[in-house]
């Protein structure tokens, strides 16, 4: 059967869709710019996106399995379709927030909101919760370009971040192995690193000296508030602070589940060297 992919152009689903074709699998992906997505051959595109629920009959009818990326916003809409068009299986792209947001104010769920809604809605389901991506240190890219530092709070948070690639790859095993329904998988990558030693990483890849700059809290909300907003920028900083408390451990999910190792921040950072240079 095929399998509809949401997100399809985004960072996780368009390498989910290559993962997804690699294995023969059938696949259909749900995108706003199909002309755009330069997309395999033999991938079966639908206009669309969750964000637009008018599109949504069209992209999951005949459709039983749906690889679901996070927008809580929309999550009610989806769920009312896919139940209109007789979907049976869900796999989330939630966060490893997930079970701490489930503990507080309904008002604040972020991605719990997605998984209860699915849950709820009656769908066989795959929660997939990884950590903070890897990718989110390209941020740190025009600093280093142009002064050779990076500035940040929290230099002592413990972090386990994961390559988007590991996270498709999970994403695939689970789509097309049923076994795995049911289960909430915690996502990470192989070590726990601080931020200046990511910083290390990348100087070693593009050889030469990167600085850590230590950011105090309130230094860090009047850079990241006009960015994001002062909501988003506390929640971030929030999370730095807990990172610094209570120090994370590497999950093996990427192991055991795809039988290779996660990719490590070292071999990420020579990956994608050319960004920083």
């Amino acid at each position: 059967m095929t399998i509809l992919v949401t997100g399809a152009t985004g960072s996780v689903g368009r390498l989910l869709v290559d993962e997804l074709v690699t294995a023969g699998a059938p696949v259909r992906a749900l995108t706003n710019n199909p002309a755009k997505a330069a997309l395999p051959s033999g991938v079966e595109v639908s206009k669309g996106y969750l964000g637009r629920p008018e599109t949504l009959p069209a992209a999951l009818e005949g459709i039983e399995t749906v690889y679901l990326a996070p927008l809580p916003r929309f999550v009610d809409d989806f769920v009312t379709c896919a139940r209109q068009a007789g979907v049976r299986r869900v796999v989330v792209l939630s966060g490893e927030p997930a079970e701490y947001e489930a503990q507080g104010d309904p008002a604040n769920w972020h991605y719990y909101k997605v998984e209860r809604a699915i849950e709820d809605g009656g769908f066989e389901f795959v929660h997939l919760r990884p950590g903070q991506f890897m990718n989110n240190t390209l941020d740190w890219a025009d600093s280093i370009r142009a002064e050779g530092v990076v500035r940040a709070p929290y230099p002592q948070a413990v972090q386990t971040p994961i390559d988007l690639a590991d996270i498709a790859a999970v994403a695939r095993v689970v789509l097309l192995d049923e076994s795995y329904t049911g289960r909430k998988l915690t996502m990470s990558g192989p070590e726990a690193i601080t931020q200046p030693e990511e910083v290390a990483a990348i100087s070693a890849a593009i050889g030469r000296e990167v600085k850590f700059e230590e950011l105090t809290r309130e230094e860090a909300l009047a850079v990241w508030t006009p960015q994001m907003g002062a909501v988003s920028a506390e929640w971030l900083l929030d999370g730095f602070r807990m990172m610094s408390e209570y120090l994370m451990s590497p999950e093996p999910t990427v192991l055991e589940v795809t039988g290779r190792p996660a990719l490590p921040y070292r071999e990420w950072a020579v990956r994608n060297a050319d960004a920083f240079r």
